[in-house]
């Protein structure tokens, strides 16, 4: 491995938490059409058909996503600012996609049971608002903090 490859030792502590959301999602899809498809095949269900249908075309998405964050990282300082703002713009439009895949699981879950369904439905909309919420709050220098 080069000195400009990505390592565990190298990444910051937000690179680490985006590594870890998105294969939390990758894993998550995978292992509902596992899981799902198995019961599908063993006892169809049209919803069930069409929430694995949803989940499936997200993860595509899910895995290009992943491929343009570690060629972003691995190689920053050596593409230029019009391939970087492409490769971002992409990378957007990808996580937008992958999210996506929370609509089937909420099919499934309300397939399941209404109740299920709609418990992760309004957590899922909290949580996505919350991290959104995290994500545009200013930063706050050590500086700062000390003075107070």
């Amino acid at each position: 491995m080069s000195d400009d490859s990505v390592n565990v030792e190298s990444r910051t502590s937000s690179q680490d938490k985006r590594w870890t959301i998105m294969a939390a999602i990758l894993g998550t899809s995978t292992a509902i059409l596992l899981f799902h498809g198995i019961e599908q095949e063993a006892n169809p269900n049209f919803v069930r058909e069409i929430a694995l249908t949803v989940i499936a075309s997200t993860i595509p998405f899910q895995g290009i996503w992943f491929l343009i964050y570690t060629f972003l990282m691995e190689n920053d300082s050596k593409i230029d600012d019009q391939l970087r703002t492409k490769l971002a713009l992409t990378s957007a439009f990808c996580q937008v996609m992958a999210y996506i895949s929370i609509c089937g699981v909420i099919m499934l879950w309300y397939n399941m049971s209404p109740m299920v369904g709609g418990m992760f439905s309004i957590s899922a909309i909290l949580a996505m608002i919350l991290v959104r919420f995290a994500i545009t709050q200013p930063n706050v220098s050590t500086d700062e903090e000390n003075d107070h």
